[in-house]
């Protein structure tokens, strides 16, 4: 037999943008306020893979999320499109109106490029369409940063100045001038920057795009920007539009420090101008760039060992260890994530931590970071089958407590962090509990410290417990805050319910001075 060791993977990242026409209006007073969930269908479970942000009264969103997906050529890998009319800040698709869903594959939309089709289950007897555009996404690692004001903007709002937002949108077809306009088949929403209020000289904030999303690694496309006034029920005032490509915009901005287009409305008039104070490009280093150039992932697990996980005796106790070796919960998200960092770990030696617990042999006191080998001066773990044994010695030997307070295993590990910040070195810690926090505003302070040191925190949830608040903790939207504090990155993930067949994302932001973003992904089971 003979094995091309050089033959390349079928396998390359996609990226689908979602829109939709004509949707089931279900708000009495108002528009619908839609939002797009894309889950993966597997021959045994169906699991959510991500959502798109919620769009205010309006039955036609272009959404300005984008769904990355990895396609496998050799498999078929059946998706769903369900939308929702959002209803309230609650993460649970039940407390949400069911607008309607397309199921489709990823080869289907990788072939056509365009899928448009009827929504289906809408319970509506008008048609509801779904637009999916489906872009390979080219190896890039360069990032287009932007400052962007408004001058002299058209005034919209009858008793008072406009709410201006700018949109970039990127053609479907290669063109470079303004002359190829009439044959672009569509135009894709690129970004939405905020809305300014009652300003007609908004400066809105920095924000950077990679450039295969921005142009498709092409700075001659021709891009189209619109600028609109906001209006909250979601009919929003047109100001004025134009034309550019990246090259062009970059080039004005070396030669003048800015450069400057005029917004043309509908009337062909000037409506205002939009000046770009500064256009980067920056090189962002990849996950493999720094394992490559020798940085280490340190991994630390922290178990929670409180009370109400049950008696480990009894089979139904999430730290049950059965006879016949079948994983528990808590193993099974050991062996999950710690499967895939293990490999970047070159030492191979993992310190366990548990929290919640009586100790042998006093029993008294509550520990709320103890080591899983119950050595203080030894916490490390020879690999995964010594994390594993660690920890099925140590739930046989201590006695299950409270509370569940998370602040101390990570002002622990924290504190390793802090004493290697060269870039060389890099923690993850990887809580597992089945409960809600109980020191929730010393865990908020907790990450907030740790977001300026080079160290990431993944919560994985386990039982049936509501831990939908601690979907405040992960700050994928905005910043976490507590008081006048506020964290310099999202260096948090919580996997709000661990099962089978799951997927772990864990975004492990690099601290800017060193390091850069990266995704670890695993699927247990």
């Amino acid at each position: 037999t003979f094995t091309d060791m050089a033959a390349p993977q079928l396998t390359s990242r996609v990226e689908i943008i979602v829109s939709c026409k004509n949707l089931p209006d279900r708000d009495v007073m108002s528009k619908s306020d839609p939002m797009c969930v894309l889950f993966m269908k597997t021959p045994t479970s169906t699991h959510e893979f991500g959502r798109t942000e919620c769009i205010q009264n309006t039955l036609n969103p272009q959404f300005n999320h984008k769904f990355q997906v990895d396609f496998c050529f050799e498999e078929r890998q059946v998706v769903i499109f369900r939308l929702y009319d959002v209803d309230s800040s609650r993460a649970a698709l039940q407390d949400h109106d069911f607008l309607g869903e397309l199921e489709t594959t990823v080869g289907e939309l990788v072939s056509r490029r365009q899928y448009e089709a009827a929504l289906t289950k809408t319970g509506s007897t008008k048609k509801s369409l779904i637009i999916l555009t489906c872009l390979e996404l080219q190896e890039c690692k360069l990032i287009a940063n932007f400052r962007v004001e408004g001058v002299k903007l058209d005034k919209k709002d009858f008793f008072g100045k406009s709410d201006p937002f700018l949109e970039i949108y990127q053609p479907m077809d290669e063109i470079q001038t303004e002359s190829e306009v009439p044959r672009v088949r569509s135009w894709v929403l690129v970004h939405r920057t905020e809305f300014i209020k009652k300003n007609l000289n908004p400066k809105w904030a920095p924000f950077s795009i990679p450039l295969n999303r921005l142009c498709r690694g092409n700075r001659q496309l021709l891009l189209r920007f619109d600028c609109h006034d906001y209006d909250s029920d979601g009919s929003h005032d047109f100001i004025g539009s134009f034309y550019s490509s990246l090259e062009s915009l970059e080039q004005e901005v070396a030669r003048s420090r800015s450069a400057q287009r005029t917004l043309i409305s509908k009337k062909k008039k000037s409506a205002g101008t939009i000046v770009f104070s500064q256009i980067g490009i920056e090189t962002i280093d990849s996950f493999v760039d720094f394992i490559q150039g020798g940085t280490e992932l340190h991994f630390t697990v922290a178990i929670d060992f409180t009370g109400s996980n049950g008696d480990p005796r009894d089979p139904r106790s999430l730290h049950h260890v059965s006879a016949d070796g079948r994983p528990n919960q808590y193993e099974l998200a050991i062996i999950s994530v710690g499967e895939i960092v293990q490999d970047y770990d070159s030492d191979k030696q993992f310190p366990g931590l548990g929290f919640g617990a009586l100790l042998p042999p006093m029993f008294s006191g509550v520990q709320d970071a103890f080591s899983l080998t119950l050595q203080p001066e030894n916490p490390y773990c020879a690999g995964m089958p010594g994390l594993l044994a660690a920890y099925r010695s140590c739930i046989r030997a201590v006695r299950l407590y409270g509370p569940t307070n998370f602040s101390p295993v990570i002002n622990h590990v924290a504190s390793m962090a802090a004493a290697h910040q060269t870039g060389a070195q890099y923690f993850v810690l990887l809580i597992i509990t089945d409960g809600i926090i109980t020191d929730f505003e010393k865990t908020k302070q907790a990450i907030i410290k740790a977001s300026s040191l080079p160290m990431s925190i993944i919560i994985v949830g386990v039982g049936d417990e509501d831990f939908s608040a601690m979907e405040e903790l992960d700050s994928d939207d905005k910043r976490l805050r507590c008081g006048s504090m506020i964290a310099e990155r999202d260096s948090f993930l919580c996997v709000a319910s661990f099962r089978v067949a799951a997927l772990i994302a864990a975004g492990m932001p690099w601290r800017r001075r060193y390091w850069r973003s990266f995704r670890i992904r695993c699927a247990s089971g």
